[in-house]
């Protein structure tokens, strides 16, 4: 292995109405179709680097209904180290009832349940094991607390740490994420962490450079379909999204991207190439259904790149 993996971080299990629109206030209409899947944005981002072959520690909490040990078991299945899935007594697993309408955009509602008591504790006791990662992966599904503790805790050992600020927490205190190699943020994030526009190329890259100037090394905005904008002290590169796919749905297209970005970037160590793969993977998640499910395998990746010759 290039380099390990791990993502403190959430677990859910995805409930997921697709339908032709949705409904108005008060009203009540038939959808044509219903699925259930293993999302979370830890769990979403843990799984797609595995898929691909790198080799992940997941920190996360579950719930003692009948969703933890179906939770736990799905990491096991794709290859990743569950020995600090716990369960809390008493807590109900993460959920999140998601609505897909037919243009492939979604509604999402979390429900934290245990993921809400993933500790700084946690971290402290899966020390030695979270020493021999090259890359920590962070959202905002869990307590700030635990967020702000794992970035001092990778920069204290060393270890990168790519923070995912998602969903957006208005009371995320921005001096406590400073010591984050990356953040990426989406533009929604981006404006609500810099309190700047976000609606266009212009305002993404002056909405960064703040992040840049108060000291974040390297700021990454997806951008959806549009593509993504790298952002350092020297340098801008836009990243182009892959416009050649039909989307059939776009849940989880941004922890594919992060989740292969970072398996791609402890591999190569090059960021603005890892970006690009990490695009392509994306794009290749958004033309299947589900969250997980559409992740693809290395074998089904190269497939994708060899169909498109890219």
């Amino acid at each position: 292995m290039a380099g390990r993996i791990a993502v403190i971080g959430s677990n859910m299990v995805d409930l997921v109405t697709y339908t032709d629109r949705m409904p108005r206030k008060g009203e009540t209409i038939e959808a044509p179709e219903f699925s259930m899947g293993f999302g979370g944005k830890g769990s979403n981002q843990a799984v797609a680097a595995a898929r691909l072959g790198a080799d992940v520690l997941m920190l996360t909490k579950v719930g003692d209904d009948m969703f933890g040990p179906n939770t736990r078991q799905n990491y096991i299945n794709n290859g990743i180290d569950a020995r600090y899935v716990d369960t809390v007594p008493g807590a109900s697993s993460g959920v999140a009832p998601i609505f897909v309408d037919s243009s492939a955009e979604n509604c999402i509602f979390i429900i934290k349940g245990a993921n809400g008591q993933l500790m700084p504790a946690d971290v402290d006791r899966a020390e030695a094991d979270l020493k021999t990662c090259k890359l920590i992966i962070l959202q905002l599904e869990i307590p700030l607390e635990t967020v702000y503790h794992a970035i001092e805790f990778g920069a204290r050992h060393g270890i990168e740490t790519l923070l995912n600020p998602a969903p957006a927490a208005p009371d995320l205190e921005l001096s406590k994420c400073l010591k984050a190699s990356f953040l990426v943020p989406n533009e929604t994030e981006l404006a609500t962490l810099t309190q700047m526009p976000t609606e266009n190329t212009e305002q993404v890259v002056a909405a960064a450079r703040v992040l840049i100037a108060k000291g974040i090394k390297t700021v990454v905005v997806t951008m959806g379909k549009k593509g993504a904008m790298l952002v350092t002290q020297d340098r801008q590169d836009f990243i182009p999204g892959f416009d050649r796919i039909k989307a059939i749905d776009t849940t989880g297209a941004g922890d594919a991207y992060i989740g292969s970005f970072a398996h791609f970037y402890v591999a190569s160590g090059d960021v603005l190439s890892s970006l690009k793969k990490a695009a392509l993977y994306a794009a290749d998640a958004v033309t299947k259904p589900g969250t997980q499910k559409s992740y693809a395998s290395a074998e089904g990746f190269a497939a994708f790149c060899q169909k498109y010759g890219v």
